[in-house]
């Protein structure tokens, strides 16, 4: 009987454990924040990721209310290969949402989104 509590509490242990498998780069924080509301305008995006990144697949989108890109130019990846980075257009008071797609250097993609506003 007690052979078989622990076999079933060693394999409950190993559930619960997470593995390598499970690391992605997921957003940690941005500037402007998420969900804010600033003033002025940000000449830039900047994403930081939990995990290194590979900058030949990883992107920033930074649109406005009708869908235009307001991005000037490519994203790179800076500082400690966590944070991606791109400049903006001049953003006029408005509402923008911000898509992100990254592949980490353990290769898995993460996507995702958020808003921000430019206050008028």
């Amino acid at each position: 009987m007690h052979r078989t509590v622990r076999i079933f509490a060693f394999i409950a242990l190993l559930c619960l454990t997470p593995t390598l498998a499970e690391a992605h780069a997921f957003l940690d924080h941005a500037s402007p924040r998420v969900g804010s509301t600033v003033n002025p305008a940000p000449k830039e995006m900047v994403l930081w990721f939990t995990q290194k990144l590979e900058p030949a697949f990883s992107s920033i989108e930074v649109r406005n209310e009708q869908g235009a890109n307001m991005t000037a130019g490519k994203a790179t990846v800076g500082g400690d290969r966590t944070q991606l980075r791109v400049s903006l257009k001049a953003l006029p008071p408005g509402n923008y949402k911000v898509l992100w797609r990254v592949l980490s250097v353990d290769t898995h993609r993460t996507q995702g989104d958020f808003n921000f506003s430019v206050a008028r």
